[in-house]
């Protein structure tokens, strides 16, 4: 697992500055329409600020959905604490009994999208850990890693579903007034490789991988 320390300029980046609406074609998410286009009532987590574009995508098709964003919530300077070796850190079991705090098994479909890239490494493994818990047997989580080629400059974006395999892409920033978290970009902060991914995953029973151009490898595991 490599981590990040120096700064790059991508193209990505700067028209995420300039506020261009940036869209993407997904193979995973394609896959995972087919589940959402069933007749049965599913339960979905979405990680991530409240999106009026999943809302209605997902209400449109009887299904119920839940927004929880960690990014944010993972900057709020009263959760770091001193390690055991005296290095800052963030309490992750405060994070926990603070955020996720649904029932075991209520959800049929999570979508993480990138959030284990920008997450801080403390809350990863804790936060993958509650997921499984909250999916139901046989329910699917997506996910989004950069592969080494994005750069730690890679901008982060929200991702809003806009048809059976597209999704537009917008930039977000940390801080939002509320949790008093420090200004500026998210940034990278480290890239999975495909044995990463396994191994951060292992708990869940199957786990398909899907190479997007753009930098984006797409996971799609099944509980």
């Amino acid at each position: 697992m490599k981590f990040f320390g120096s700064t790059n300029s991508t193209a990505q980046d700067s028209a995420a500055a300039q506020g261009a609406k940036l869209t993407r074609r997904s193979s995973s998410l394609a896959q995972l329409i087919n589940t959402l286009e069933s007749e049965e009532t599913l339960c979905i987590l979405d990680l991530g600020s409240t999106s009026p574009a999943n809302i209605r995508y997902c209400t449109e098709r009887g299904h119920k959905i839940y927004s929880d964003d960690l990014l944010i919530s993972s900057t709020d300077p009263s959760l770091v604490i001193k390690d055991e070796a005296g290095k800052p850190a963030l309490d992750s079991k405060r994070f926990l009994d603070e955020n996720l705090v649904y029932p075991g098994a209520q959800f049929d479909i999570v979508l993480c999208w990138n959030l284990a890239d920008y997450l801080d490494e403390s809350l990863v493994k804790p936060v993958i850990g509650r997921l499984w818990s909250l999916l139901k047997p046989g329910g699917m989580l997506l996910a989004f890693f950069h592969t080494q080629e994005a750069g730690p400059d890679a901008p982060c974006y929200r991702y809003h579903i806009v048809g059976g395999d597209t999704l537009e892409m917008q930039h977000i920033a940390r801080g939002d007034g509320k949790k008093g978290g420090p200004a500026g970009k998210f940034r990278l902060q480290r890239v999975f490789n495909n044995r990463n991914i396994e191994n951060l995953f292992r708990d869940f029973a199957s786990i398909k991988f899907f190479l997007a151009r753009d930098n984006v490898r797409e996971v799609l595991v099944v509980r």
